[in-house]
């Protein structure tokens, strides 16, 4: 059925995986039983292994409270349990970010919650994950789904705090606390930071995974969920409804999060739901005017948030889910959810596996290539010797002394190139040192030190916004000088590989140049978070140590993440990027040293020729026997998920 689209295309793309993870693996025996295996690629083919094996899909839902964003969870993903699996109902709203995954290395599902008092540590989400111990954990019974209902509640549990703790905890602010005619005594607050429910889903266990967001106020007290968690999602579908309209709140939110996360996909992957379409359903009114007035709220919400109007989803998820657990096809057609499922199919995992591709293409993809250039060396090294031995057949001893003079010649030179091809490589790899330091974290941890030291030693609101605008300035400096020193180390590697390939036929060998551009571009929209902090009413009025707390956690640290990102994959670079060149120097060289060994069989004993002839007539079929099965993994690697029609039709016919 339509239905299950979405489904469909996810065991479309773990088939997909799993085919890759399986050529993978037959090329790295391949390399072991033809000797060409190195413990460098041993290594980066494990990490390439154990990345699929781990890959998952990441959904994040965005919204205010009540704009129906966890009914719409499960109307699209959990309908098959014939009931709300989580809580949805009026009075009941996510209260923290919750994620739905499989874990699969644990022994039975559950529910695991980091207690909202962590929040006074400098620790975040990514570390407490590191440990179990840090969490709440409770068993759920997927077999019972009356338990499950039940255990999905501590979601949304809240408890009554003093004012003083909020404040502390940074859940409330002392400019609320000023502005009531009757400040309160205590306030209500999430019992949790942070929620993580494994449980054995189908869609689940094919790697989805569902990031439930709380509203703005919660949002905007967990840096961590709008600095990584949000932009690293695949898709984030931003949720508003139909009854209210977009709001100064929900306007936030598409500013701070939605907007932010479009400007750092470039395959989009920003989806706009306006939920509840339900409310507009007149049965006094002809469906013309019901659509008419649906079709007017979508343009009025396009015009606001200044997108196109086709790509907003009209949708009813609490009438969706009523379709799917009733078996109601035209109720389901009416909800608008199949429109937006085949957006997630034909769009969201199609991306995802064009990035998971260009990483294996990147990682794996060079091996391979490198591989088949030396299988292809070998192989028109082999057919020259054939060549040159069937010239010889009835030949004379001076044509034969003739033909190896020529080859010693060409071996002398190719040598001299091969020792200016090492002093090449020694001023690459200063240049490389220069740019590993420009990335390196000592300069940046020194300026974190600084600037956290001056923020808590300035006197005035004034002093603390130049010492952040300071910081930033500063990350940009130093991105400006590693983009300098990239630009010299790609030089120096392009002219060499130019070298080889005009002097020596290499001309299937094009280096992989290194860029920063994804990391300047995250680090320029970073420079802009940091600006609206600093303007933010909240910068103005918070207590001194809780701002330069925040700034650090949310801002600083995310800048550094990046500079260490950049750093390991320099790094990964350096040590790669002249391994195809220097792989296919090499077997030019071991191929010259054969080619002279032969003639000198041949000029020891005439009688060789005809075997040494057989020898390499064998030699080629069977290097391209070697090639077809390289040339396997990379069209394996190469090939795109199929398109969904494609998928059906070969499921129909395997039926």
């Amino acid at each position: 059925m339509a239905k299950d689209q979405f489904t469909e295309q996810l065991e479309a793309y773990s088939r997909w995986k799993e085919d890759i993870i399986s050529h993978i693996k037959a090329y790295r025996e391949w390399l072991s039983e033809h000797d060409m295996s190195t413990p460098e690629d041993d290594l980066r083919m494990y990490e390439i292994l154990d990345a699929l094996d781990s890959d998952h899909i990441t959904i994040g839902f965005a919204a205010e409270f009540s704009r129906g964003k966890t009914e719409l969870i499960n109307s699209i993903f959990f309908a098959n349990y014939q009931r709300r699996l989580l809580p949805s109902s009026a009075g009941r709203t996510t209260m923290c970010p919750t994620e739905l995954f499989y874990d699969a290395k644990a022994e039975k599902p559950y529910i695991r919650m980091l207690p909202i008092e962590t929040r006074l540590e400098d620790t975040s989400i990514s570390e407490y994950k590191q440990d179990a111990n840090n969490w709440i954990n409770t068993d759920l019974d997927v077999d019972s789904p009356e338990h499950m209902v039940e255990a999905f509640k501590e979601i949304v549990k809240t408890k009554s705090v003093p004012v003083e703790s909020a404040i502390q905890l940074e859940l409330y602010s002392t400019e609320e606390f000023e502005q009531c005619e009757i400040p309160p005594v205590s306030i209500e607050i999430p019992m949790w930071r942070h929620v993580m429910i494994s449980f054995p889903h189908p869609l689940l266990k094919q790697g989805l995974v569902i990031l439930d967001t709380p509203g703005l106020n919660a949002m905007g007290s967990e840096p961590e969920l709008t600095m990584d968690m949000l932009p690293n999602a695949q898709a984030v579908i931003f949720v508003l409804a139909a009854d209210t309209g977009a709001t100064k709140t929900d306007m936030e939110i598409w500013r701070q999060h939605a907007q932010a996360f479009r400007e750092n996909k470039e395959n989009g992957g920003l989806i706009v739901v306006l939920n509840k379409i339900d409310t507009l359903w007149d049965e006094l009114q002809d469906e013309a005017t019901i659509n008419a007035s649906i079709q007017e709220q979508v343009d009025k919400t396009a015009e606001m948030l200044n997108i196109e109007a086709s790509t907003i989803y009209p949708v009813s998820a609490q009438k969706g889910l009523l379709a799917r657990v009733k078996g109601n096809e035209e109720l389901l057609e009416k909800s608008g959810l199949l429109a937006l499922e085949a957006t997630l199919s034909d769009d969201v995992l199609p991306a995802k596996q064009h990035l998971v591709r260009e990483n294996i293409v990147s990682r794996i993809g060079s091996m391979v290539e490198t591989t088949r250039g030396v299988l292809v060396e070998r192989h028109e090294a082999v057919q020259q010797q054939l060549d040159e031995l069937r010239s010889l057949s009835g030949k004379s001893a001076d044509v034969l002394m003739e033909t190896m003079q020529k080859l010693r010649t060409e071996q002398s030179i190719y040598q001299k190139d091969v020792e200016n091809f090492q002093t090449s490589r020694h001023v690459l790899k200063r240049q490389l040192v220069s740019l590993i330091e420009a990335l390196g974290l000592d300069s940046l941890d020194h300026l974190i030190t600084k600037t956290r030291t001056d923020m808590v030693d300035s006197w005035t609101t004034h002093g603390l916004k130049n010492n952040m605008k300071r910081f930033f300035e500063g990350t940009r400096d130093n991105m400006t000088q590693v983009n300098y020193q990239v630009e010299k180390s790609n030089g120096i590697v392009q002219s060499i590989y130019d070298r080889f390939r005009d002097e020596h036929g290499f001309t299937d060998l094009n280096p992989t140049l290194f860029t920063t551009a994804r990391y300047s571009r995250e680090l320029d929209q970073l420079y802009k978070k940091a600006a609206d902090f600093r303007d933010s009413s909240m910068t103005v009025m918070t207590e001194q140590s809780f701002v330069v707390k925040k700034f650090i956690v949310s801002l600083v640290s995310h800048a550094r993440n990046i500079f260490f990102r950049a750093n390991q994959d320099a790094e990964d670079w350096a040590g790669n990027v002249m391994r195809p060149l220097a792989a296919r120097i090499k077997e030019r060289k071991i191929q010259l040293e054969k080619r002279l060994a032969n003639l000198q069989k041949i000029k020891n004993s005439r009688e060789k020729l005809t075997d040494n002839i057989a020898d390499l007539e064998n030699q080629s079929e069977e290097l391209m026997a070697q090639l077809d099965t390289i040339n396997g993994v990379l069209e394996a690697v190469n090939t795109p998920l199929p398109p969904l029609q494609a998928t059906n039709q070969k499921a129909v016919a395997a039926s």
